[in-house]
């Protein structure tokens, strides 16, 4: 009867300690997950798309074209 006792105690706690892990386990994975979103919402903050780059640096080019320009005439003076 004691046998069966303590094998019991002993399935017992380690049942007890493989579920506290995968309860560890489950949480880190979720507490990853978690971060992994918020690292993808702040990277669609910071970079631009290859379109707006394109755009932004059309419209850079246009107005350093027309900055030529005035110079150009500045010196003809």
């Amino acid at each position: 009867m004691e046998m069966t006792i303590i094998w019991s105690s002993i399935l017992t706690a380690l049942i007890g300690i493989v579920g506290w892990w995968a309860k560890t386990l489950h949480s880190e994975l979720s507490r990853v997950q978690i971060l992994l979103n918020r690292t993808r919402e702040e990277m669609a903050k910071e970079y631009v798309t290859k379109i707006d780059n394109s755009a932004i640096m059309d419209r850079v080019m246009v107005r350093f074209d027309r900055l030529d320009e005035k110079i150009d005439r500045l010196m003809e003076k």
